[in-house]
């Protein structure tokens, strides 16, 4: 089992290979000494200073006037973490959980937050163990940090809450007796290190960003499927014709298409009709801007995930502690908003090419059905991708232009990030099945073109769906079929 070290920088293709290999992470030498060190400052500035620090001698949001004395400063922090422990809903996933341990660990690292060493190997123990603390949806406005997602991950560091080990649930207390452990008590300010910050949108937005580039390429995939099984024309995909226009995505959409066709008959054969229709004759300019999009969003959470986002931050070397913003979700939730667009409208386009394959023309049976009449094909498996497509224009009206004031209008604007983040995973999770269904009408249209054949590699990628969807010859219930298409897919993905 490798071993990743914990130290300046973390990417996005990094995380996906912790997670993939089971990886087990370590603070480097440098990480614990940049911890270190800002905790001996921090601990020396409030014995030799009477200035008010906010969250470490004060207490916070609406409250931050209010002095708390020296011995209360340990109490304060337990406190916190219990009061804003109040989420609700339905549980995070597991994986986005560990994520969230990850960056919240990352996070820490920089040595600006002013924690305790041992709270930080405490969570890389959470990490490696597989302890998975039960977090909830709903709860962040995003701003302040995603405070009570965080709460409930952090609850179990002073022994409380309840996490998952080993496929099991158990209270913080059954756990720390099979580890051994006692719970942790928090030195002034940590705490609020550990609320204040972006992981809980940050996790969501890094899982999101793992599989939407494999998602948008497999789109590509049923899309080149889709264009021959609807008898398309090869002209749109020229690369001239996005020469001049030089969109980065689109153009690598084009070749993309270009390339996979190759060795095609029917790319190849006499068009009947002049012009494809859009969803169709613009792949390369609808999918490519949503690739552009993915691009942008994980360059913005590239940033985000080797970022300190707590408050107030503590500069050591300059001997400063500021209190700031950086806990303000404003770019995250605002990127979340476009990358939901996107894979919104990835379902959309998905759909409309559903509807041309089961319209019956260009020599396809009504609903691609074999004795339509007493067969409905698949007719309804349309009405599904446009009740899901709907659902997800929906879920896709921008969080970010909403906020509501909190904590007596000392948080007076937050960037409902979080709302952004769980509304983006369920958009996602909505277009796997709008692809599966695409991906099953494509299929079953092509058995109407042979003995014809598409390219080499989508043969290939017929043979293997074949496998698991046969031919629908005769009206059977599909939604068993939706299921293993989608399945399908997600072994594409990994």
């Amino acid at each position: 089992m490798r071993l990743y070290q914990i130290n300046d920088k973390l990417d996005i293709s990094t995380i996906k290979t912790i997670f993939s290999e089971n990886g087990r992470i370590a603070l480097s030498e440098e990480a614990e000494r940049r911890i270190i060190k800002c905790r001996q400052y921090l601990d020396k500035k409030i014995k030799s200073s009477d200035a008010p620090f906010y969250g470490i001698n004060t207490g916070f949001g609406a409250l931050h006037n209010v002095k708390i004395a020296p011995k209360d400063y340990s109490k304060l922090q337990t406190n916190l973490i219990r009061s804003h422990a109040c989420g609700a809903g339905e549980e995070v996933p597991k994986e986005i959980v560990r994520l969230m341990l990850l960056l919240k660990i990352q996070s820490l690292s920089y040595g600006h937050s002013g924690v305790d060493i041992a709270t930080v190997e405490r969570l890389v123990d959470f990490f490696n163990h597989h302890i998975i603390p039960v977090v909830y949806q709903q709860g962040s406005l995003g701003a302040s940090g995603d405070l009570a997602p965080l709460a409930h991950l952090c609850l179990p560091l002073i022994g409380e809450g309840e996490v998952y080990y080993k496929n099991k649930k158990l209270t913080t207390a059954q756990l720390n007796k099979e580890m051994g452990w006692k719970p942790l008590t928090l030195k002034p300010k940590e705490g609020l290190a550990l609320l204040n910050g972006t992981q809980f949108m940050s996790a969501y937005g890094v899982s999101l960003l793992m599989q939407a580039e494999g998602l948008s390429k497999m789109a590509d995939t049923i899309a080149a499927l889709s264009i021959d099984a609807y008898d398309c024309h090869p002209a749109p995909f020229d690369e001239l014709v996005h020469f001049v226009r030089p969109h980065h995505g689109q153009r690598n959409c084009a070749l993309f298409i270009q390339n996979i066709l190759k060795g095609s008959q029917l790319i190849s054969q006499p068009k009947m009709d002049v012009q494809d229709p859009y969803s169709f004759r613009c792949i390369p300019q609808v999918h490519g801007a949503i690739r552009d999009v993915i691009e942008h969003v994980s360059s913005v959470f590239g940033i985000e995930i080797n970022s300190v986002t707590d408050n107030p931050l503590v500069f050591p070397v300059e001997d400063k502690i500021i209190s700031g913003g950086n806990f303000h979700g404003h770019p995250l939730a605002m990127s979340l908003d476009y990358l939901s667009i996107a894979l919104a409208d990835l379902g959309n386009i998905s759909e409309r090419r559903t509807y041309c394959l089961i319209s019956g023309k260009r020599g396809l049976p009504a609903f691609l059905a074999k004795d339509a009449g007493l067969n409905s094909g698949l007719m309804i498996l349309q009405y599904t991708a446009a009740s899901i497509v709907s659902q997800n224009k929906q879920y896709a009206t921008p969080s970010s232009i909403d906020s509501i004031v909190s904590s007596n209008g000392q948080e007076d604007y937050v960037s409902m990030g979080a709302n952004a983040a769980t509304k983006c995973y369920k958009i996602l999770d909505n277009l796997k099945t709008i692809l599966a269904i695409e991906l099953i009408n494509a299929t079953q249209a092509m058995h109407f073109r042979r003995p014809s054949k598409t390219s080499p590699a989508l043969e290939k990628l017929l043979k293997e769906f074949g496998k698991q969807i046969p031919f629908n010859s005769s009206d059977r219930v599909l939604s068993e079929d939706i299921k293993k298409s989608r399945e399908f897919i997600d072994t594409k993905l990994n």
